[in-house]
């Protein structure tokens, strides 16, 4: 073997092998082009600021969302949340504030928790998520002077996301007691970033707790 060979074999070695480490490197960046591939790496983002809000009566509405059987009876921090629920609905209702309840699309006044029961007077709207979408909800909002409403309510990412977003989206004020919307930890979570930093959304969405809340 000429002796000259060898550094050069050695340099063709060394070729290769910064081609293969460029290589896997590449790849590693193709399969990382979507969510699924850093699932499991991504850190939750910080805690978005809750707060307080001095509450107007006479142009803000308490939505009650989906506080339903099955729906909140099968949800642990639904029911959990009740008691302090029903001390905002009692207030509420000493303000003379407009209160409206909501249901599923398959559901109906009677479907509504006992501890939290709507008045004769106090309408219910039945339809899917969006509690704006064929109901007379904001026909409802519009009549009783509403420019504000409270969202709270069972799922989370459900009827307080797509009903809190609708209201915001048709110019209102929302206020969101995250103590007040339920589901599953990580729904819950979710739901209070996206209302948050949604855009145009969140331009009109404040985030808070119950006891941050002043009539």
């Amino acid at each position: 073997m000429n002796v000259q060979e060898i550094p050069e074999r050695s340099r063709r070695r060394s070729l290769a092998l910064v081609f293969a480490a460029a290589a896997l490197i590449a790849a590693s960046a193709v399969s990382a082009q979507s969510i699924v591939d850093d699932w499991a790496s991504i850190k939750a983002p910080p805690l978005p600021e809750l707060k307080p809000v001095t509450i107007d009566p006479k142009t803000t509405a308490l939505l009650m969302l989906d506080f339903v059987t099955p729906n909140c009876t099968n949800r642990p921090r639904c029911m959990a949340q009740l008691p302090a629920v029903k001390k905002l609905l009692e207030t509420a209702r000493e303000k003379g504030m407009v209160v409206a309840f909501a249901t599923g699309a398959a559901g109906k006044r009677a479907d509504t928790r006992p501890e939290v029961y709507p008045l004769d007077s106090e309408p219910v709207v039945s339809t899917g998520v969006d509690k704006f979408m064929n109901t007379d909800l904001e026909k409802i909002l519009k009549d009783g002077g509403v420019t504000t409403v409270i969202a709270i309510g069972t799922a989370a990412q459900g009827a307080v996301l797509y009903t809190a977003s609708g209201a915001s989206l048709r110019g209102m004020k929302v206020i969101v007691p995250i103590d007040g919307m339920s589901d599953t930890p990580y729904s819950e979570q979710y739901t209070a970033w996206h209302l948050a930093n949604a855009p145009v959304v969140s331009r009109n969405v404040t985030l808070t707790r119950f006891d941050l809340l002043k009539f």
